[in-house]
């Protein structure tokens, strides 16, 4: 029994021995020939430089800049205009993973906290990117991702109310086509009756035409009528 206990009381320190090793303190870590000051420093001093740059600099740096300090210029002016002037430095962060290295440092804004963020190729140490990001609370980010997703069911159901709608319209067509011929089958009768009753008209007039013929005929001749009939008329 005795036996037991020692050994869980030497698996216990081994525990926290490996605990507290884990724990390394990332100012004395060697960063690929980095150190944590000089990490820090070089954050430090990309924010002063941008603080102090002029309106001249500006231009310069944006002439004549590599992309990624013009890409830092305009996101720079775009946090200022946004969480407004710098205040001060706050925590410095510094994070491996994997093949890459980023150093975090917070700016204290008039507006609001931010992170200027240095992302490095750790087996090189160059530099891939300098992000700035504001820094947003719990109920901040649940709001923008309700509003995103208000926002997207809003534009799906908006697209869906359309394709319906153009469904619809496929439906009516083909309803118009059908009352359109309808009423060309209704109106053929009645084009028919005029025509019929154009021919009867021009028929009467015929038959009148010839009464006066043959009475005249028969005035001329000194007869009637009845001894002689007139079969076709030639209009010329």
């Amino acid at each position: 029994m005795k036996k037991k206990i020692f050994l869980i009381a030497v698996l216990c320190l081994c525990l926290l021995g490996l605990a507290a090793c884990s724990k390394t303190d990332p100012t004395t870590v060697d960063y690929n020939g980095y150190s944590y000051d000089a990490l820090q420093a070089n954050c430090v001093g990309t924010v002063q430089t941008l603080v102090s740059m002029t309106e001249e600099d500006k231009a310069y740096y944006m002439e004549n800049g590599a992309e990624t300090v013009v890409n830092l210029i305009n996101r720079w002016d775009e946090a200022v205009a946004e969480y407004g002037n710098f205040v001060d430095f706050g925590e410095f962060e510094i994070t491996k993973s994997g093949k890459t290295l980023t150093a975090a440092q917070t700016l204290q804004m008039e507006n609001r906290e931010m992170i200027l963020t240095y992302v490095y190729t750790y087996h090189s140490m160059e530099v891939e990117d300098i992000t700035i990001d504001g820094i947003y609370s719990v109920s901040e980010k649940m709001s923008d991702a309700l509003m995103n997703t208000l926002m997207g069911m809003l534009v799906v159901f908006t697209v869906l109310i359309l394709i319906s709608l153009l469904i619809f319209c496929f439906n009516i067509f083909p309803y118009l086509e059908k009352k359109k011929a309808a009423k060309a089958v209704a109106n053929a009768p009645a084009a028919e009756v005029v025509e019929e009753i154009a021919v009867a008209e021009e028929q009467t007039d015929d038959g009148e035409l010839i009464a006066v013929i043959a009475a005249a005929i028969a005035a001329a001749e000194g007869t009637s009528t009845d001894g002689f009939v007139v079969r076709s008329i030639r209009r010329r």
